[in-house]
């Protein structure tokens, strides 16, 4: 698989709708996340992430123009010991909890599907990361229609293990803008990675579409030591 720049993907797609990146920083120190959120309508663009105990959540921007919290409230990142979830939904409590009761990460999943909200039937893409005692490995999944037929449920994993320094794989829920919007197809792209929490973090939310983009997490995990450093911005802001 070709790898790829990631801002280059980005600035070419108006509309990847939400996406996950997961990989292993340049100098092979930090194991290394992004989810990021976009937004066509008023309901979707009225978010911020806020930072948790364990992670993140979706809070909206002004509670008055608050119409529908279906599947825009969630809390796409939380920490079960030493593996970190990330998902584009209410599926990480799902994920969480069923781990918490020794299942797989795949396992997890078998109870849910894509998101409920036909034509478009987002897929639902999910990540989970495990960094313990100077190893690191991560895993990917996407629940999807078939061709946006709401009767089967495509269902895949990516596992990654010793990933390399400096190669990250990226996954996200739309081809592109579309009326109904194209569901990703195929394996997580790869991308590269390259310098620290900053450079990366300005590199991915500069290359977001300026009408489109929302709200971005990224955190840097020491793979040694288990500590992490994050970083949240968020384009509504008072």
């Amino acid at each position: 698989m070709i790898t790829q720049n990631l801002g280059k993907i980005l600035k070419e797609n108006a509309y990847p709708g939400r996406g996950i990146v997961i990989g292993k920083s340049d100098d092979g120190k930090y194991a290394v996340t992004a989810y990021f959120i976009m937004g066509r309508s008023v309901n979707s663009r009225n978010r911020v992430f806020t930072a948790t105990e364990d992670g993140i959540k979706t809070e909206a921007f002004d509670p008055s123009l608050l119409t529908d919290p279906h599947l825009i409230i969630y809390s796409p990142v939380r920490v079960l010991g030493n593996k970190t979830i990330v998902t584009n939904g209410d599926q990480t409590d799902t994920i969480y909890e069923l781990m918490d009761k020794q299942m797989t990460f795949e396992q997890s999943l078998r109870g849910r599907e894509f998101e409920d909200d036909a034509p478009n039937y987002t897929p639902r893409i999910s990540g989970i990361m495990h960094v313990e005692n100077g190893g690191y490995n991560f895993a990917m999944s996407i629940l999807k229609s078939d061709d946006g037929d709401p009767a089967s449920c495509e269902r895949h994993t990516f596992t990654y293990t010793n990933p390399k320094a400096g190669i990250g794989r990226f996954i996200h829920t739309y081809m592109g803008d579309g009326s109904p919007l194209p569901s990703f197809e195929g394996e997580p792209e790869k991308v590269e990675l390259k310098g620290d929490i900053d450079t990366f973090t300005n590199e991915v939310w500069n290359s977001l579409n300026e009408d489109n983009k929302v709200s971005l997490f990224v955190r840097y995990i020491d793979i040694a030591t288990g500590e992490a450093e994050t970083r949240i911005v968020n384009k509504n802001v008072k």
